[in-house]
C-alpha cells in the first residue's frame, strides 16, 4: 500500500462531520468574499441597467460551468474515483484524472471559441426583453466572461480530485481569490472612468483573471496528488467511460436545472433590468445559508456514501442512518435560516448592499425578492443531499426526472405568477397586507420578480417529495423527523418576535445604538448585532427544548474556552 493510498483510509475513518466544517468553512469564506464583492458592486453599480446587464451577462458562462463543471463532476467523477481510491488502486486512479481532464480542457476550448462566436444569440435567447444599449453592453461583456468559462470548469476538475483526497478546504476557498479579483476590478474601474457600462468591462477582465487565479491556486496540490498531470485522450478504459455514461443523465439533469434559470432570465428581462439586478443581490443572500448548510454537507457525504459497498442490506442500512443524522444537522441551521430571510432580511440587505448607489428602495424590493426564494430553501438542501445519496448509488437517472418535473412546475407557476397574477400578487402585497411599495429608478416593479421566486420555492417541494419518496423506495424507508422540526421552527421563531419586539424600542439615544451605527467606520453594525442576539436566542431555546445539535455546539464551546483558561 502507498503513502497514497495510505493516507486515504486514514480520511475514510475520520468522521464526516469534520470534513463538512472544513468545507463549510470554506464556503464560508468564499461567500462572505462573494457579499463583499457585490456590496462593492452594489456601491459602484446599484440597480442600473448596467448591473442588470453584467448579471445577465454573467448567466451565460454560470450556464456552461454549472452544466459541466462541479455538479457533473461531483456526481460522475467522484463516485468512481473515490471507489479506486478505497480499493487502492492509486495508479490507475491517476491515470482516469488525467484523463478526464484532459477531455475536460479540450471541450471547454471547443465551447469558448463557439460561445464567443455565437454571442449574440446567446443574448437573445437568454435576454429578448434587452434592446438598444443594454443588448450590446450584454454581448460584449459575455464575449469577455466566455474564456473564463473553461478555467472554472478544470476549477471544478481540481476540486473533483481534492474532494475524493478528503482536501475539502482548499476546493471550496478558492473563489475567494475570484472574488478578490472582481473586487480589485470594481475600485480600479472606479477610478479609472464614470461610465458604468465601461466599469462593467472592467469588471468582466476581472473576472477573467480571477478565474485563472481559481485555478492555478489548487494546481500545486492536486499535481502532488494524482503524481503529475497524465496527459491523454484514452477514453476507451472502462472507468472513464463508466464516468462519461453516468454524466449524460447529470449533464441533462444540470441543463434542465439551468433551463428553469433560463426561463427566469427571460421572464425577468422582460420584467425590466432593474428587476433582474434585483434578483441577482437576492440570490447573493440566499446562496450563502444553502452552501454553508446544504452544499457543505452533501459534498462531505458524497465521497464517503460513494466508497461504501452498497450491494447489500447492511449498505443500505448505513446509508439511511447517514442520511438521518445528515438531515438534523442541515435542519438545525437551516430553519433559523429560513426565519431570517423572512422576518429580518430588510436588515441584511441593508447591511450589505445599502450604500453608494443603492437606495433604501432598492432594500426593500430585494428583501420581498428574498421572501420568495425563502419558501424553498428548507426542502432545497434536503434535495442536495437526496441528490449526492442517488449518486453514490450510481442512481443518475432518479434526480433527473424529478428535476424535469421541478422546472416544468417553475415555468407554469413562474408564468402565471409574474404575468397573468401580477397585478393581483402585487395589489394583496401592497393594499392588503400593507407592504411599502419601492419606486426604483422612477420604475414601480410591482411583485413579479417575487412571484418568480417564491414559484421555484414551491416547486422544490415537489421536487423534494419525489426524491424522498424513490430514495425510500430503494434504501428503506426515510421517516421524517417531525418532532424535531418542530422545535427548531418554534425556537426559530420564539427568537424573531423577540428581536423585532426589542428593534422596535426607542434605542436612538443609547449608547449601544451610537455604537452600533459607527459612522466614523463607514459601517452600521446594527443588522450584524441583531443577528447575533437573533442566534443566542435561537442557541438557548433549542438547548432549553434538548435538542441535540445545540447540546453538541455547547460542548464545543466549553471545550474550547477550556484551551484559553489560565493553568495554575
Amino acid at each position: 500500500m502507498n503513502e497514497a493510498s495510505t493516507t486515504h483510509q486514514k480520511n475514510l475513518s475520520k468522521p464526516s462531520s469534520s470534513y463538512a466544517f472544513w468545507v463549510g468553512f470554506g464556503i464560508f469564506l468564499s461567500r462572505i468574499s462573494g457579499l463583499i464583492r457585490s456590496r462593492v458592486f452594489a456601491y459602484y453599480l446599484g440597480n442600473s441597467a448596467a448591473a442588470g446587464a453584467f448579471r445577465a451577462a454573467l448567466r451565460i458562462p454560470n450556464f456552461l460551468q454549472n452544466l459541466f463543471g462541479e455538479g457533473v463532476l461531483s456526481a460522475s467523477f467522484i463516485p468512481v474515483y473515490s471507489k479506486l481510491l478505497a480499493e487502492n488502486e492509486q495508479e490507475l486512479a491517476d491515470q482516469v484524472a488525467g484523463i478526464v481532464g484532459s477531455l475536460l480542457a479540450v471541450g471547454m476550448a471547443i465551447f469558448v471559441l463557439l460561445g464567443v462566436t455565437f454571442t449574440p444569440t446567446f443574448v437573445d435567447a437568454i435576454a429578448p426583453g434587452f434592446t438598444g444599449g443594454t443588448r450590446i453592453l450584454t454581448i460584449e461583456l459575455v464575449r469577455i466572461l466566455f474564456p473564463g468559462v473553461g478555467l472554472l470548469v478544470l476549477s471544478a476538475w481540481c476540486l473533483g480530485i481534492l474532494n475524493s483526497h478528503r482536501k475539502f478546504f482548499l476546493s471550496y476557498a478558492a473563489p475567494v481569490v475570484w472574488n478578490g479579483a472582481m473586487v480589485a476590478a470594481l475600485i480600479f474601474g472606479g477610478h479609472m472612468t464614470r461610465s458604468l457600462a465601461s466599469l462593467t468591462v472592467y469588471l468582466a477582465w476581472g473576472a477573467v483573471a480571477g478565474a485563472l487565479l481559481q485555478f492555478l491556486v489548487q494546481v500545486p496540490i492536486v499535481y502532488k496528488l494524482t503524481k503529475g498531470w497524465h496527459w491523454s485522450l484514452e477514453h476507451r478504459i472502462s472507468h472513464v467511460r463508466e464516468i462519461f455514461k453516468n454524466s449524460i443523465p447529470v449533464v441533462v439533469s444540470r441543463g434542465v436545472v439551468q433551463l428553469s434559470a433560463y426561463i427566469d432570465s427571460i421572464i425577468g428581462s422582460f420584467l425590466g433590468a432593474s428587476a433582474v439586478a434585483c434578483l441577482g443581490y437576492a440570490q447573493t443572500i440566499y446562496l450563502l445559508p444553502f452552501s454553508l448548510f446544504g452544499m457543505s454537507v452533501a459534498a462531505a457525504e458524497l465521497p464517503d456514501m460513494s466508497s461504501t459497498d452498497h450491494d447489500h442490506q447492511g449498505g443500505h442500512e448505513a446509508l439511511r442512518r447517514r442520511l438521518t443524522v445528515s438531515r438534523q444537522h442541515m435542519a438545525y441551521f437551516v430553519a433559523p435560516s429560513v426565519v431570517v430571510l423572512i422576518f429580518l432580511g430588510r436588515y441584511v440587505v441593508e447591511a450589505i448592499f445599502q450604500t453608494g448607489h443603492f437606495s433604501a428602495n432598492d432594500t426593500l424590493y430585494v428583501w420581498y425578492v428574498l421572501i420568495g426564494m425563502a419558501i424553498g430553501l428548507f426542502v432545497s438542501t434536503w434535495s442536495r443531499l437526496y441528490q449526492s445519496a442517488f449518486y453514490a448509488l450510481r442512481d443518475t437517472k432518479t434526480p433527473l426526472k424529478y428535476a424535469v418535473i421541478r422546472v416544468i412546475l417553475t415555468a407554469l407557476l413562474g408564468y402565471l405568477f409574474a404575468f397573468p397574477l401580477r397585478s393581483f400578487i402585487t395589489h394583496f402585497c401592497f393594499h392588503v397586507i400593507g407592504l411599502a411599495v419601492p419606486h426604483i429608478h422612477n420604475v414601480e416593479l410591482g411583485m413579479g420578480a417575487v412571484g418568480l421566486t417564491a414559484s421555484a420555492g414551491l416547486s422544490a417541494f415537489v421536487e423534494f417529495g419525489g426524491l424522498h419518496l424513490a430514495l425510500s423506495n430503494k434504501i428503506g424507508r426515510l421517516t421524517m423527523p417531525f418532532q424535531f422540526l418542530f422545535k427548531i421552527g418554534s425556537a426559530a421563531c420564539a427568537a424573531a418576535v423577540v428581536v423585532i419586539g426589542l428593534t422596535k424600542l426607542n434605542l436612538k439615544a443609547s449608547l449601544l445604538f451610537r455604537i452600533l451605527h459607527a459612522h466614523w467606520l463607514h459601517y452600521d453594525f446594527t443588522a450584524v448585532f441583531w443577528l447575533f442576539v437573533f442566534g443566542a436566542l435561537y442557541l438557548a431555546i433549542t438547548w432549553f427544548l434538548n435538542v441535540d445539535e445545540s447540546r453538541q455546539i455547547f460542548r464545543k464551546i466549553s471545550s474550547t474556552l477550556k484551551v484559553f483558561r489560565p493553568r495554575r
